[in-house]
């Protein structure tokens, strides 16, 4: 626990243009001086000066690491300092309404010094990197398919004489069909044009967006090849699975075990047994991207790897459902992808 290995711990609720943190002493659990920053690097060293000003040996509880904290968790693991890394849950009601930025402050240190296992932040430029352009490709892909969908219920809406050129086509080929549209400016039926101008900017919009999901996929996988070449060896793995997985595992000894990096990804069952039922249901909790990425490395392997399709077949056998085999099949991976990027880490 954290009151076992400091004296003093500083919880800090983090905005976006303020700090506010409150020291707190791990023994009388006192609060001994609370402050209010700014998100910037000036902020940050008042804040070092403050918990230096008490003495001791000491950790600080941030809320929020990986967005509003981002800057002050690299500030101090620059330092060197402790740093334990909070959620932020649902806060909890509180007696006449009480709500301030200290009270929450002196909650997340006071969160720390009750919690059995110690979270630490994700760290690291490469990760970092890899988490930009992996945001920035997934709102490109995301865009990319509802311009799609608009496109092809446009096609729907639009005068016959539109929806005959595309009459038969599939979505790859009515988007080659409506950048190809050379609407005349100068027809008299305002419906025809403007479904042909639409018609064709969404197709450039698809194109436009699939080239910088493209670009922003080339970018992710020299990083990766730069980092963890290891990863990319496994069977499904490929470089937006990979880079998935190693921005949520971040470093070495961030996870303690494989258990406790399968319960990061949702793969780890909850148990659900009362009386003489022993059952388990399925964790819904957890980063839900890595789960995604777990599932689709799942979903290649049983479609090329020969010794999953086996495993698969010999558990139906068994009584098995496809989606107990799935499920077995994560925790599986999860636990090969821990022990791969552990032992890589240590070699490396």
């Amino acid at each position: 626990m954290l009151a076992e290995l400091v004296e003093l711990v500083i919880g800090v609720d983090t905005h976006t243009d303020t700090h506010t943190a409150a020291v707190v002493a791990t023994d009388t659990r006192a609060v001994l001086a609370t402050a209010t920053v700014s998100a910037d690097e000036d902020g940050y060293a008042e804040l070092v000066a403050l918990a230096e000003a008490h003495g001791g040996l000491r950790g600080w509880a941030i809320e929020g690491t990986g967005g509003y904290g981002a800057g002050l968790a690299r500030h101090l693991d620059q330092l060197g300092e402790l740093v334990v890394e909070l959620d932020r849950p649902v806060r909890p009601a509180r007696r006449a309404g009480a709500k301030s930025d200290p009270i929450d402050a002196e909650r997340a240190a006071r969160d720390a010094l009750a919690r059995t296992r110690l979270a630490q932040p994700k760290t690291g430029p490469e990760r970092a990197g890899l988490q930009i352009l992996l945001t920035a490709r997934r709102a490109a892909v995301a865009a990319a398919s509802t311009a799609q969908r608009q496109l092809r219920a446009l096609v729907i809406t639009a005068p016959e004489p539109v929806r005959a050129r595309f009459r038969g086509q599939t979505t790859r080929d009515m988007l080659t069909t409506a950048a190809r549209l050379r609407p005349a400016t100068a027809s008299a039926d305002v419906h025809t044009f403007t479904a042909l101008s639409t018609l064709r900017a969404l197709a450039r919009r698809v194109r436009a967006l699939e080239t910088e999901a493209n670009e922003h996929e080339r970018a992710i996988r020299a990083i990766v090849r730069a980092w963890r070449p290891d990863l990319l060896t496994l069977s499904g793995v490929g470089p937006i699975n990979a880079a998935t997985v190693l921005t949520a595992w971040s470093h070495s000894r961030r996870c303690r075990n494989d258990a406790a990096f399968a319960m990061l990804a949702g793969a780890a069952p909850i148990p659900a047994s009362s009386g003489k039922t022993v059952r388990y249901r399925l964790n819904r909790s957890g980063n839900r991207q890595l789960n995604r990425a777990l599932h689709n490395i799942a979903l290649s392997r049983l479609r090329y790897d020969p010794d999953t399709r086996a495993y698969a077949d010999r558990r139906r056998a068994q009584g098995k459902t496809d989606r107990d085999i799935k499920r077995c099949l994560k925790r599986y991976i999860a636990r090969q992808l821990y022990r791969q990027l552990e032992s890589g880490a240590a070699t490396a």
